[in-house]
């Protein structure tokens, strides 16, 4: 059985799959659209920890994508057990100055791909699940999507990021009703802020923030998911702080948004 882990080259992901092989000790398929550090990392797993690692190139945001990867696994041969949902891209900018193919990748990276995978994986593991209905000690599945805490909120100029969140974490929600029954469970993360190059901050600015608690490093963030799953949970917002900034950003009054809109160069010329 091997863990499926889209954007597995660098992040989050990197930390998801170095945990998974050394602390788990599990056969890994690692994708993402980043072949040299894709393979480096495969090959780097696979002689520390000893598990099978494989490297699969994909753009994600290929809407054939899922059923590339579905395809390539059944003639190798590949059975996944897990699949991490991880791959997904970031910008702050007006709806109006986003270039129209930017907006396609992120609708297809953060809904279309995961939602695919899901359900192309999803009907292997009730397969499965299904075969082993009598067996005292079946096979677990588990499905981990990345959500994140924007997804309740209402951010200008990331617009394009929390409403696609904002389908993740719904759908993930729903899915997980319809596999929890057999034994397939489905596990939502709706992070903050995370210690990676997504935000576009610099390292003494990254640094600040994770030593205030207010991001937190993938490491750290990829082995409280990884546990959290492993535990069959519903759902996971790591960071304390977190569970403070989402009602009190929630719920800022327009005029304080648009106060601080101005202040920011993205919007100046729609306030000239």
């Amino acid at each position: 059985m091997y863990a499926l882990v889209t954007g597995a080259s660098s992040g989050i992901g990197k930390a998801y799959s170095t945990i998974l092989a050394r602390d788990y000790k599990h056969d890994l398929l690692l994708v993402s659209n980043q072949p040299t550090e894709l393979q480096a990392l495969a090959n780097e797993l696979t002689k520390l920890y000893g598990v099978k690692a494989i490297a699969l190139y994909q753009d994600l945001a290929d809407q054939t994508a899922a059923h590339t990867i579905h395809q390539w696994c059944h003639e190798n041969n590949i059975e996944v057990d897990i699949l991490i949902n991880n791959a997904g891209m970031f910008f702050w900018q007006p709806l109006v100055d986003v270039p129209e193919k930017k907006i396609e990748t992120i609708l297809n990276l953060h809904m279309f791909t995961p939602a695919m995978l899901c359900r192309l994986f999803g009907e292997d593991m009730v397969a499965r699940a299904r075969m082993q209905k009598n067996n005292p000690t079946p096979q677990r599945s588990y499905i981990l999507n990345m959500s994140s805490m924007t997804a309740w909120m209402s951010i200008p100029g990331i617009q394009c990021y929390n409403s696609t969140k904002a389908f993740v974490n719904s759908f993930s929600r729903s899915l997980y009703y319809e596999l929890k029954p057999l034994g397939i469970t489905v596990t939502t993360l709706t992070p903050g802020a995370i210690d990676t190059p997504l935000y576009g901050l610099n390292d003494k600015a990254r640094h600040r923030l994770v030593k205030l608690g207010i991001s937190l490093t993938p490491e750290h963030f990829a082995s409280i998911a990884l546990r959290r799953m492993f535990k069959g949970r519903k759902k996971a917002m790591p960071g304390w702080i977190n569970h403070l900034a989402v009602p009190i950003i929630s719920h800022l009054p327009d005029r304080l948004i648009f106060f601080a809109m101005r202040r920011f160069p993205q919007y100046q010329s729609i306030y000239k």
